[in-house]
């Protein structure tokens, strides 16, 4: 089994204005999607995905990661990360989740970030066009309520049935204006 990638697809948005509120700096987000042929489609049910796994899921990192912290100005400008699988059709969702679930392709954007938390994820099964939704926590404070954002995007013509579009997000910052607290705090109030 070998990568085939058909495209790299890169979003950005820099927030200017939440509400009726100027946003300074603007906070800047990027999404960057690989749209790779799924290295398991045709063969049937594949009991073991792990050999597959192993070669694909690093590479395809190596590839994604360094666009998105270039996008992103540098590993210090990121504060929140997350990643998100699509899988077509052909496939199966575990075909999505092999690729990210794995510390050679999660771990690569985390060492980059210098981060300590998972990364939030999402992967599911979708037609070219599904909308790619990706929800992103602090780098290194998954309690920080102030980072639990959501980014999304659309590739138009993926993925195809016989394709899997993987995605890697950041944010420089977290909500602007969040006043809703941190996980932490509750249980010390014991507002569980």
């Amino acid at each position: 089994m070998s990568l085939e990638i058909r495209k790299i697809v890169s979003v950005t948005e820099d927030l200017h204005r939440e509400g009726v509120r100027e946003v300074a700096p603007p906070t800047h987000s990027a999404i960057v999607s690989a749209v790779i042929r799924n290295p398991w489609v045709g063969m049937g049910f594949v009991e073991d995905l792990d050999p597959v796994i192993q070669e694909v899921a690093p590479r395809l990192a190596r590839i994604v990661v360094p666009e998105l912290v270039r996008i992103m100005g540098g590993p210090e400008n990121i504060e929140a990360y997350g990643k998100s699988a699509t899988v077509g059709l052909a496939g199966e969702v575990e075909h999505a989740s092999a690729l990210i679930h794995t510390l050679r392709f999660g771990n690569v954007l985390r060492d980059q970030a210098a981060g300590t938390s998972f990364l939030s994820f999402t992967n599911k099964r979708g037609a070219a066009g599904a909308t790619i939704t990706i929800p992103l926590v602090h780098k290194t404070d998954r309690a920080e309520r102030s980072h639990f954002l959501t980014v999304e995007t659309v590739v138009p013509d993926a993925p195809m049935a016989d394709e899997i579009v993987v995605s890697i997000a950041a944010s420089s910052a977290g909500r602007p204006f969040a006043r809703i607290g941190n996980r932490r705090r509750d249980v010390e109030v014991g507002a569980v």
